[in-house]
């Protein structure tokens, strides 16, 4: 179940499964090369703050140690709060070599910034281990030859509820961050992966991509334009980050879909979908339709309740044209308004 904070609280940040893989690292190389565990450990993050992490497993066995750190996501609703971090070190062949255990995924898809084949560990991950082992190993003394194999238990089970299967991540979960930190509910981050995915589009040759506002258009826009799964866009209510990165990073046709509300809003111009950034203009819509009574309407569903499916044609045609000024000469645009139920009210193209 999602963990929703208390608004009248601030809102309390977290730690990345990139710090976690990090401090349990450190942790591990400690035990390995100094013969016990420490109780809790230190590391610094790309902008300076440090972080303390207590540990919560530990094992060593002939020539290998591991720790295990809990994952505490603060007060974003993270599908990975409370998840065990697990990183066992081994001496290498030769530099910092990375390896996914139980839980992490692998890279099957061009286009993320790890290369096909390679463990789902993203960059900054990577450097923020491979600094911990250089700094270790100058002080022990040591070569920095280090095997890191970081492991999720139950991470497959996970990131069934990520975009991980999309973005061609296969077998558990992605260990990411770029600084470390967990911002509750962050829009950047939900940016990030739409980014990402279009980026998978583009490598893989997809000509056609979808964004949706939801679960139910989405079903219904893959169905009617036979899309794969990695074509379909995590859009949300974030029109406006898509269509910024497609118009600097095209595909040559773009499907948007969703229900009536949303689509007014972006029909009225709003790239922003949210509920608390955005608001439908029911005056408006009334007058662009010619029907007055809309004007009276509490939702845009009422009023395609009373207008019926002339309105979602109308709403379906000005969004057209908003999102192909949006996205510029590129791209070959079409819109769709879908009910509750995943049924097609209006279409434009």
């Amino acid at each position: 179940m999602t963990r929703m904070p208390d608004p009248e609280q601030t809102l309390r940040r977290g730690w990345t499964t990139g710090a976690c893989a990090t401090a349990a690292t450190k942790a591990a190389l400690i035990a390995l090369w100094e013969g016990a565990f420490p109780v809790e450990v230190t590391i610094t993050l790309p902008k300076g703050e440090t972080p303390v992490f207590p540990l919560v497993h530990q094992a060593r066995g002939d020539g290998w140690a591991e720790v295990g750190i809990t994952k505490d996501a603060g007060d974003d609703p993270d599908v990975t709060h409370g998840a065990l971090v697990i990183a066992r070190v081994r001496a290498s062949a030769g530099g910092v070599q990375f390896r996914a255990g139980e839980g992490v995924g692998h890279v099957t898809k061009a286009g993320l910034p790890i290369v096909v084949g390679e463990p789902a560990i993203n960059p900054v991950p990577r450097a923020m281990m491979t600094e911990v082992v250089a700094s270790l190993a100058s002080a022990h003394g040591r070569a920095a030859d280090v095997e890191i194999t970081v492991s999720i238990p139950g991470g497959a089970e996970l990131a069934a509820k990520t975009w991980n299967p999309r973005l061609g991540i296969k077998g558990g979960l992605s260990i990411l961050g770029t600084t470390g930190v967990v911002r509750p509910f962050s829009c950047a981050a939900w940016i990030a992966s739409i980014h990402r995915g279009i980026d998978v589009a583009r490598a893989d040759g997809l000509t056609h991509v979808a964004g949706t506002t939801g679960a139910t258009s989405e079903a219904t826009v893959q169905r009617l334009h036979a899309l794969p799964d990695h074509a379909m866009l995590d859009m949300g209510d974030f029109v406006g980050g898509m269509v910024k990165y497609l118009r600097k990073h095209p595909v040559p046709r773009l499907t948007v879909g969703g229900g009536i509300g949303k689509m007014t809003k972006l029909a009225q111009g709003a790239v922003d979908l949210h509920s608390k950034r955005s608001q439908v203009d029911l005056a408006a819509l009334a007058q662009s339709m010619g029907d007055p009574r809309l004007a009276t309407c509490n939702t845009a569903l009422e009023a395609l309740e009373i207008a019926g499916e002339p309105l979602a044609v109308h709403v379906a045609e000005i969004a057209c044209a908003r999102l192909r000024d949006l996205v510029g000469p590129e791209i070959t645009v079409d819109t769709v308004v879908i009910d509750r139920k995943g049924a097609i009210w209006g279409r434009a193209e």
